[in-house]
């Protein structure tokens, strides 16, 4: 009991610091043994968590190619030991296609066996796009992403050792079909991937929009003390409560315009049959911590909040799921 009062007295004052200064591409130890990375957001990172075991390391997510060799590198100055497993939180570029990068060093990836599915349904494409605008995916000169080497079915999946205990869970279709969170159930610690981020960076592509808040609330019965997200910085349980609270008020926003008699083009302006703005608003905390704002906004970024309407309201009127709206199946 004493050990564990001074590794919680430890941990919260740690989690304040990475807080409050966390940087893009900066490490910063979360408790003994467990740090996070930073993604540069400016070029398209992800965050990433590595894990020290008693005799080798787990990373949670392979990153874009650059990003996974900037986590290895990062790996080598913190321990001694090899990667043996990586963590793919779901199959999203920016979570997975530095899977061959680690598998050459001799990594195994694990992913939920959705992965698998998400892959054959929207590969190559991706990938080939991605090459288009990315030199690290280019010079790879492959035909497509790496899959994982390993998936899992059923929650959790559990990989221990006589020092630690990590256990990967999926609940349900959310962000993507194939989320992974991976729990430290010592440390009260989750890793939710992009199943639950800390700021503007919800991507509803190939989502559950209904049943997202579900799989987070699933996350929070774990009972967790501290939050490292897919982006944006470390937090406590508020960060899954707040992302709660933005889908319910995103889903009653866009229920209630349903309900007034509204229809798509009246509250999403679309350009091309995509999504470019809406005049549905919510409430002002949650705009401003979770919808990008600025005159300098990347495409993408001042699209984001309007392609979540979007998403929405069709899920409600087609009484599906937008990513099985979206990808026909």
């Amino acid at each position: 009991m004493k050990n564990f009062r001074l590794m919680a007295m430890w941990i919260v004052p740690a989690l304040l610091t990475v807080a409050a200064h966390a940087q893009p591409g900066t490490v910063k130890q979360i408790a003994p043994g467990v740090w996070f990375r930073e993604g540069e957001q400016d070029i398209a990172q992800s965050n990433n968590v590595i894990i020290e075991m008693k005799d080798y390391l787990i990373v949670v997510d392979a990153n874009y190619p650059d990003g996974a060799r900037r986590v290895i590198e990062a790996a080598k100055k913190l321990s001694p030991k090899p990667i043996k497993y990586v963590i793919d939180s779901h199959a999203d570029p920016d979570h997975a296609y530095g899977n061959v990068i680690f598998t050459r060093i001799g990594a195994t990836t694990i992913a939920y066996a959705a992965a698998l599915d998400d892959i054959r349904r929207n590969e190559p494409k991706f990938w080939k796009q991605a090459a288009g605008w990315r030199k690290d995916v280019a010079e790879l000169n492959l035909p497509g992403p790496e899959p994982p080497k390993m998936t899992y079915k059923d929650s959790p999946y559990v990989i221990s050792d006589s020092t630690r205990r990590v256990e990967l869970y999926n609940f349900g279709f959310g962000h993507t079909r194939a989320d992974t969170f991976v729990f430290l159930p010592k440390e009260k610690i989750v890793c939710t991937g992009d199943a639950a981020v800390n700021g503007p960076y919800n991507d509803p592509k190939h989502s559950n929009m209904g049943n997202w808040p579900n799989e987070i609330r699933g996350a929070l019965k774990l009972g967790p003390k501290i939050v490292l997200p897919g982006h944006g910085v470390p937090g406590g349980k508020e960060v899954l409560e707040g992302q709660i609270r933005f889908f319910a008020a995103l889903h009653t926003a866009v229920q209630e315009a349903i309900n007034r008699g509204q229809t798509l083009d009246q509250i999403v302006t679309l350009k091309n049959g995509n999504p470019v703005s809406t005049s549905l608003q919510l409430s002002p905390d949650l705009m401003d911590k979770y919808v990008f704002h600025g005159p300098d906004l990347k495409l993408w970024q001042s699209t984001r909040f309007a392609t979540q309407v979007r998403n929405t309201y069709e899920e409600i009127k087609q009484g599906k799921p937008w990513g099985i709206i979206a990808d026909g199946v």
